[in-house]
């Protein structure tokens, strides 16, 4: 069952959506991106929400906001009602829903990292809460032949077998033979179309995962909007921000959507850390990518393979220099087995950087130095999530101490359960910017 619209969302369709169902022109006055988010400043600052445009003292609070954009041009869009009535009944019957940046159940991953690049409004069709649980990003050029096909399949499956998601675009070729891969597997899928969401909703195939739960499909643009060059650069940031790490299949050197996306996730935005497929079959393009500072995809043949990559990975790509760093040496004292922890100065320091060894004098204050280290790196490796046996390989600790240290920051609300994860997951808490 579609959940009605809230009044924020329904304010937002009309300042920034065409309202066509499937036909018809869209209005040459919506709100860009740019435009809404100056509008939502202006509401923040009057302490104020879309809702409250259509409500009974909306008159006065349309003239305050329309000095940016002009007054004729607010009220024509949000004199739309009608048509936002057929279309939304038109979404219904094809088991659409929508969410805004205003409502509680937007994607909180794509708030966090995209902030006020995120879109407004979201289409979607399946579980809304797939969106949070992270994955990894498949991408790759739409021409390829059959091996590349039945290589990214694979790698669907196994990223499935892994208890990990897939993401991808939904376009032909590699974006579509990973989902198909990580359906296969029965792990959780997410399509970010930047076309045709209404067929894709409606296609036969996709039915069946849809209704069980396993796939969802969104887009930021209108669910009957036609292919456009603009558009499937735009959702990459999107396919990116829902993931924990991202392997490009292939890409063409210098040019297309999976090469400028890589690209910009590597110089700019830096959302997760980016694989390439290397070897020498890789291709110009992922060459290039891995000169870039993409990692060279190690193939993993096993679900532990997969799952320390990704943890590996994520602990590399969100280190800082000059951070102290924690290592485990067997002490003379030790029982057999038996670890302790030692602190390693930052490197390059004018000093050589001695092991000192946490002796039982003052253990209190050892114990705490060490803590205070541990809380450091663990907010940094579980921003993307793992489970505490993960954390015991990736610190190369006894699962036991990996769950103390897991149960100690969770209780001090650093650490949170991913809602829903088998087996159970726990990430950073962080407080995203709300945005409307």
């Amino acid at each position: 069952m579609i959940e009605p619209l809230t009044p924020n969302t329904q304010a937002i369709l009309l300042l920034t959506a065409p309202l066509i169902a499937g036909r018809g022109e869209a209005s040459r006055d919506l709100l860009s991106l740019g435009d809404y988010n100056r509008l939502a400043r202006i509401l923040r600052e009057k302490q104020k929400q879309p809702a409250d445009l259509l409500g009974p003292s909306a008159l006065e609070l349309i003239e305050l906001c329309s000095q940016p954009f002009g007054r004729p041009r607010l009220d024509a869009l949000l004199g739309r009602g009608f048509l936002l009535s057929q279309v939304v009944e038109h979404w219904n019957t094809r088991s659409i829903w929508v969410v805004s940046r205003a409502d509680s159940g937007y994607p909180r991953r794509i708030k966090a990292k995209l902030k006020e690049d995120a879109p407004p409004v979201l289409y979607g069709c399946g579980d809304i809460e797939l969106l949070d649980k992270g994955g990894l990003a498949v991408v790759g050029s739409r021409h390829v032949d059959d091996d590349l096909i039945a290589y990214t399949e694979k790698v669907g499956r196994l990223t499935a077998t892994a208890g990990r998601g897939i993401i991808s675009g939904g376009a032909k070729g590699i974006d579509r033979a990973a989902m198909r891969g990580g359906l296969q597997g029965g792990g959780v899928v997410i399509g970010v179309m930047a076309d045709s969401l209404e067929r894709a909703a409606l296609a036969r195939d996709n039915r069946e995962p849809l209704i069980n739960g396993q796939l969802v499909l969104i887009s930021p643009y209108d669910p009957s909007a036609g292919f456009n060059v603009g558009n499937a650069m735009q959702r990459n940031k999107i396919i990116y921000a829902l993931a924990d790490a991202a392997l490009v299949v292939t890409a063409d050197f210098q040019k297309g959507g999976t090469w400028t996306g890589a690209i910009e996730q590597l110089e700019k935005l830096h959302f997760v850390p980016v694989f390439a497929r290397n070897g020498a079959s890789a291709g110009k393009g992922n060459i290039a990518l891995l000169q870039h500072g993409a990692q060279r995809w190690p193939d993993p043949q096993t679900s532990e393979e997969l799952n320390y990559a990704l943890i590996g990975a994520a602990a590399s790509g969100t280190a800082q220099p000059k951070q102290a760093t924690l290592q485990w040496v067997v002490n003379e004292d030790s029982r057999p087995g038996e670890t302790k922890p030692v602190i390693n100065p930052p490197e390059g320091d004018n000093h050589p950087a001695p092991i000192r060894v946490l002796e039982s004098t003052s253990v209190s204050a050892h114990a705490e130095e060490l803590l205070t280290t541990v809380r450091k790196i663990l907010r940094q490796v579980m921003v993307n999530g793992a489970t505490e046996d993960e954390l015991a390989i990736l610190l190369n600790i006894t699962k036991p101490q990996a769950k103390a240290w897991v149960t100690q920051l969770t209780g001090e609300g650093l650490l949170g359960k991913i809602m829903r994860s088998k087996p159970v997951r726990y990430r950073t808490v962080t407080g995203g910017d709300r945005l409307l």
